[in-house]
């Protein structure tokens, strides 16, 4: 009697788990896979509008006047992702190509344009780099993008200033941002061997590109919303949602370093201050073939700055910043 009563609950108790099982959400594995003599082109564009309220303004008998800039400014770059050595179990080393790089600026009111020097990520059209990055999309090797970066950051300087270094207005920032982050929401899974189901989610660290010299970092949220099937896969919808943060990894790139002058509209301000940092995403990943197919992050920030004069309004800036990477079709 003893032993026929144990083997019921043990069969009921298998059943349970049995069926538990059965209900609980489908998960999906989410891997990054490369095909050989498959080379995948993407174009990133990072933009920015901004917004300077530099405060009321009066002259003579008129009313005082809130003074406001808006400026404008773009980076459009077409990368080729090209697989040299497929490990589907490892890792697999890819070589990146800046097919074309292209910049713009420009300021309201009938304004110039900021400048007319040659931003120094323009330098990076035609130029290569190679890493390695595993089936989570975790990237194992950084060293030579680092190297690319360390040599556009000196092509932001003026190479005729021999008293001081002077820095130019450049885009670096939003470069690292496209390349350093690739795969992000796939790499930041958090057991990626147990798959995604619908509704869970995970959080990871972003880079926050800027137009003047300030390295921060964006709290991120990812989601997955649903799963689409379509011809071409199945495509999970990831969405994203960003949050300041004081916390920023050591092993980011630091770009600048050294005593240096900024010229342009940041080179009169210090003292930035980000008052609140706000944004969302959306990412579509096919699951079936191990890509990204687009992403489109919008980030708002708000700062506060002062003069480097000891005297001055202390303007309020807004940036609203929008990055996006799209698949694009082969030649």
């Amino acid at each position: 009697m003893h032993i026929s009563l144990k083997i019921p609950v043990f069969t009921a108790i298998l059943c349970m788990s049995f069926f538990a099982g059965c209900t609980s959400a489908p998960k999906e594995l989410l891997t990054v896979d490369f095909q050989k003599d498959n080379t995948l082109r993407y174009k990133f564009v990072s933009a920015r509008e901004i917004t300077m309220d530099w405060g009321e303004a009066k002259s003579g008998n008129q009313k005082a006047k809130s003074h406001t800039q808006k400026t404008s400014e773009s980076m459009e770059m077409i990368v080729a992702y090209e697989p040299l050595e497929i490990d589907p179990y490892g890792l697999t080393t890819i070589k990146a190509t800046f097919e074309s790089v292209k910049i713009k600026r420009s300021a309201k009111k009938g304004r110039r344009g900021i400048r007319k020097a040659k931003d120094a990520v323009q330098t990076l059209a035609g130029k290569t780099f190679t890493f390695t990055v595993g089936p989570s999309g975790k990237i194992e090797d950084y060293s030579q993008l680092e190297k690319l970066i360390d040599e556009t950051v000196e092509k932001a300087f003026r190479s005729k200033s021999a008293q001081r270094r002077i820095k130019e207005p450049d885009m670096i920032s939003d470069f690292v941002a496209t390349q350093w982050f690739l795969w992000d929401a796939i790499a930041t899974v958090q057991n990626p061997i147990e798959g995604v189901s619908v509704g869970q989610t995970w959080n990871s660290r972003l880079w926050v590109p800027f137009p003047m010299v300030l390295r921060k970092a964006r709290d991120v949220t990812y989601k997955l919303e649903e799963i689409r099937e379509t011809e071409e896969g199945k495509i999970a919808v990831i969405t994203s949602s960003y949050a300041q943060t004081k916390s920023l990894p050591s092993k980011w790139p630091k770009l600048y370093s050294g005593a240096f002058q900024m010229s342009g509209m940041f080179g009169f301000l210090r003292g930035y201050k980000v008052l609140d940092l706000q944004g969302s995403g959306e990412e579509l990943f096919n699951i079936d073939k191990g890509r990204t197919e687009q992403y489109e992050q919008n980030i708002d920030i708000k700062l506060s700055a002062s003069m480097a004069m000891p005297i001055g309004p202390s303007p309020k800036i807004n940036i609203k910043h929008k990055l996006t990477m799209k698949l694009l079709e082969k030649k």
